[in-house]
């Protein structure tokens, strides 16, 4: 089945398995988070405004959908794709990823429509996602145990199923939450830093090297230490919100100390591997201002409207799941591994989010005009996910090849 002889008066429910968009797992995933980014990010907007009525509290539906929307999906095309390869094991079958991205769809479509209509729904589209996280822990999981490797040559392998088993930990927490607010905070703290920053790093530290041609030999004491640091800033923030200030400079430090180790080669004229290290640089950046902005929030009261979080996840993590998505969907279409200008740009644009984030942050703290930055910094995530959408989704859907780009990757 392609675009060209697609008719719905031939189509047949049973071609749908064989149909292009669900041959290779990080397809249906990448297009289920990129939308679920542009529906969310619009609906939080007419939440957070009073536009629209929930009986979600704004905040709670703004987090939740980020981090189980958008980037476990996400994270989870490119680890069903890659994880195999990793472990030296066939590729996971589409009848074991498939179930998984039905209920991933299915969480979805319950959550925004309950978020708008009934909190029933909303617990519903939770555990319905929770029952997917555990289902696709337990593929990762199979994949590590049957791997022919040594448990010493797996260690990435390792980190990658911690930080899973802990999304899935804080995704309880997160449902407990309802009946149990105190437990807010925690989900929230154990999501961002030892689930989706955790895997993120994890990824990053094996691949981004490779893919920049300068490989490297891991310090696996450092990255112990900067797994205790990361605990220690979800426990330091459990007991006193902005106390973690000397944990985040000495994430800052050690994480700035390992990527200088690195040497990676930037400025680098690929667009497919400097987006790549702007991701990685910004880590150093936000913890550093991450313990900066906690001292000045608690010596003088000023809110700024979870900069640190936000710096972390759009600066280093929203930025690799930009690249990353952008490489596995070219290499895994028949395309070349190339980044036209209008994808050049996309990437220049993903720092525009992260800028404009930024400044709503100082917008509140600084008395400005808040919701003229608060409307622009949607508007640019929009304009993000929109631009990609129009060049890629045809590519995820139907394995369009595109037309001759500019910058080539070396082979």
């Amino acid at each position: 089945m392609n675009l060209k002889n697609f008719n719905l008066k031939n189509f047949d429910i049973k071609d749908l398995k064989n149909h292009f968009f669900l041959s290779q797992p990080h397809q249906p995933f990448f297009l289920l988070a990129f939308i679920n980014a542009l529906l969310s990010m619009f609906l939080f907007m007419l939440f957070f405004k009073g536009i629209i009525i929930t009986e979600f509290s704004a905040k709670n539906y703004h987090a939740y959908s980020l981090i189980y929307l958008m980037f476990s999906p996400a994270f989870l095309a490119f680890l069903f794709t890659t994880f195999p390869r990793f472990s030296g094991v066939p590729a996971i079958p589409q009848k074991d990823f498939l179930p998984i991205f039905i209920l991933f769809l299915v969480g979805s479509i319950l959550f925004l429509l309950g978020a708008i209509f009934s909190s029933v729904l909303i617990i519903l589209a939770m555990i319905t996602i929770l029952i997917a996280q555990l289902g696709s822990g337990n593929i990762l999981l199979s994949i590590y145990n049957a791997s022919p490797m040594y448990p010493s040559e797996k260690t990435d392998q390792y980190w990658i199923l911690v930080a899973i088993m802990v999304g899935i930990v804080a995704h309880l927490l997160f449902i407990l939450s309802v009946w149990v607010p105190s437990l807010h905070i925690f989900s929230i703290q154990l999501s961002i830093y030892l689930y989706l920053f955790l895997l993120t790093f994890t990824v990053g530290q094996r691949m981004i090297p490779f893919f920049s041609h300068a490989p490297i030999e891991k310090h696996t004491e450092r990255f112990r230490v900067i797994v205790g640091l990361l605990g220690l800033h979800v426990l330091l923030e459990m007991m006193q919100p902005h106390s973690s200030f000397l944990a985040d400079f000495f994430l800052a430090y050690l994480i700035g100390k390992e990527l200088h180790r690195w040497r990676l080669p930037f400025p680098n004229p690929n667009p497919l591997v400097w987006i790549l290290h702007l991701g990685l640089f910004w880590i150093p950046i936000s913890f550093a201002l991450s313990g900066i902005t906690s001292i000045i929030s608690l010596s003088s009261g000023l809110n700024f409207l979870y900069l640190d979080i936000h710096m972390l996840l759009l600066g280093f993590i929203f930025t690799l799941l930009i690249g990353f998505g952008t490489r596995v969907t070219l290499g895994h279409s028949g395309n070349k591994m190339e980044a036209d200008r209008l994808t050049t740009l996309l990437f220049y644009w993903t720092q525009v989010v992260v800028f404009v984030r930024i400044l709503t942050s100082l917008a509140l703290a600084n008395g400005w005009n808040f919701f003229v930055f608060f409307d622009i910094s949607i508007t640019v995530w929009l304009v993000m996910f929109g631009v990609w959408g129009y060049r890629f989704f045809s590519v995820l859907i139907f394995g369009k090849r595109l037309e001759e780009t500019k910058f080539r990757e070396e082979e």
